[in-house]
């Protein structure tokens, strides 16, 4: 076990599955020379060589799209995007080729997209989304967000091993402030499972990513007060862990959806309609959604505070859910 930070799992997990699978690679903006956008691929370029640390253009299609045909030549490669706003340059070639590929004659796109995602960092509009709603529509697609570094390193893992493609969610705010003991050699965290974060008996909250840790604050609030919350660490959005979804909504009777994407057609939206599809009858509250509003992520420090779901935020719909 090594204590590592979010960034320092995610980079190991990849510099080993490179070590143990000659056909991985890394190809993206600045991935080489500076090490990537915020150090992930720090020191890759000296150890693996510029055949496998590849600084493409500024080009999301173009890169993305490469990726593709090299996977489609037996090649794994993992494409890192600076910020995944930009993941919409590569829309097309992602959602018309990778999601299809399998679908349309049989043949896999192992490809991982990756990249840093989220706010709370004053990154402004551009540099501060959370664009995995736009993908929970395209079958062929798996989805992870990891909230933990020993997750991050075994989704990684996992996501690079997987025979399809997978967009790989890194929050931002997340990368240096959250450390814990990681596991040195090599495991994988399952796509698809989520996992219990916190026990609880009231209130259940479905969430994933940097919004984890948020949920845990505000069930430590609450707990103060009497009200015993469930956090439910969703871990992957595609394919979602529905089994564990239902069990902890039937277990607690209360839901409570956390997502940091914006609201009107956010991932708290399937996930309340299979709550009220398979657990209508154990509910003993509406289901309650905290998401920002339907606005651009401000730039300006107190107006993207508030609009980012937060401790504070959850507490308060906790309380309102257990009172009802």
């Amino acid at each position: 076990m090594a204590v590592l930070t979010y960034l320092e799992a995610i980079r190991q997990a990849m510099e080993q599955e490179m070590e143990r699978d000659s056909r991985v690679f890394i190809l993206g903006e600045d991935v080489g020379t500076y090490g990537g956008a915020f150090r992930v691929t720090q020191g890759f370029l000296e150890k693996f060589g510029p055949e496998r640390i590849i600084d493409t253009p500024i080009s999301e299609t173009g890169l993305i799209g490469a990726a593709i045909g090299a996977s489609l030549f037996g090649m794994r490669p993992i494409a890192e995007l600076q910020f995944i706003d930009f993941i919409a340059c590569g829309f097309n070639q992602i959602v018309n080729y990778a999601a299809k590929s399998r679908y349309r004659w049989g043949g896999g796109v192992p490809i991982v997209i990756r990249g840093p995602a989220g706010g709370g960092v004053h990154g402004g509009p551009f540099h501060s989304q959370n664009p995995e709603a736009y993908f929970m529509n395209v079958p062929g697609l798996k989805i992870v967000v990891p909230s933990t570094p020993i997750d991050a390193k075994g989704l990684m893992l996992a996501a690079i091993r997987d025979p399809d493609p997978v967009l790989f969610l890194e929050h931002k705010f997340l990368y240096r402030r959250i450390r814990e003991d990681v596991p040195e050699g090599d495991y994988t965290t399952p796509i698809g499972e989520a996992k219990i974060a916190r026990a609880g008996d009231d209130v259940s909250i479905l969430t994933y990513g940097a919004m984890v840790h948020s949920s845990l604050e505000a069930a430590e609030i609450v707990a103060a007060e009497g009200v015993s919350v469930e956090v439910l660490d969703l871990r992957t959005l595609l394919p979602m862990d529905r089994p564990r979804i239902i069990e902890t909504v039937k277990k607690t009777g209360r839901a409570l959806i956390v997502h940091e994407a914006t609201r009107t057609g956010g991932p708290g939206g399937e996930i309340a309609a299979l709550i009220a599809e398979h657990a209508f009858l154990h509910l003993d509250a509406p289901i309650v959604r905290v998401a920002p509003p339907d606005t651009p992520v401000p730039y300006s420090p107190p107006l993207e505070e508030f609009f980012l779901p937060n401790a504070a935020k959850i507490a308060e719909a906790i309380r309102a859910l257990a009172m009802y």
